[in-house]
């Protein structure tokens, strides 16, 4: 059985509203942009994964997913709704925020959750919640945002953490972008 990984992209002028001291509107929404068909493309590549989708506000061109309209209910209650329609096991949640991922990190994220029965991945500060990998049935809330990880962990204290700097390195404020080349993004 594969697993079905969804990942959520916050579109628009409000994305990656942190950075707006150093980024405008438009560099913000192409820099979300690239991070997101990156996520993407190494997820894709993992043999275990069967379908990828975006969850999105709008439907983005010519990408390789699927895609599932974000209907504006908050990220926990939209990724819930998302594991009740695509299924319950071997559900995924990658954020599309992490410009280090390789295909190996979700990879070892999978064969974690097989042996544990869910991983979690934390970002590199070890309170957040990067991805996230469940391979039972079982009942579990998403509780993304501030300190996520111990709410995640609360839930399934079987889980196996995974790090990796590709799953722990996420952009969120401006000290964040000197850890990756941002090339035209930032010119």
């Amino acid at each position: 059985m594969q697993w079905n990984v969804i990942i959520p992209w916050k579109q628009g002028p409000d994305t990656k509203s942190r950075l707006g001291g150093v980024l405008d509107a438009r560099q913000r929404m192409m820099l979300a942009a690239d991070m997101s068909r990156r996520v993407v493309d190494c997820v894709a590549e993992v043999e275990a994964v069967g379908m990828v989708r975006l969850l999105a506000p709008a439907a983005p061109l010519d990408w390789p997913c699927a895609w599932v309209r974000d209907e504006g209910r908050g990220l926990n209650r939209e990724l819930t709704a998302a594991r009740l329609r695509f299924g319950t096991s071997r559900f995924v949640v990658v954020h599309a925020d992490l410009p280090k991922l390789v295909a190996g990190d979700i990879a070892r994220l999978l064969a974690a959750a097989e042996d544990a029965g869910a991983a979690f991945a934390p970002d590199r500060h070890g309170q957040g919640t990067n991805a996230v990998a469940l391979a039972d049935v079982d009942p579990f809330a998403f509780a993304f945002g501030p300190n996520s990880l111990a709410r995640h962990r609360s839930q399934r204290l079987q889980a196996a953490i995974v790090e990796t700097e590709g799953l722990g390195f996420d952009i969120d404020v401006p000290e964040d972008l000197r850890g990756i080349s941002a090339g035209r993004i930032l010119s």
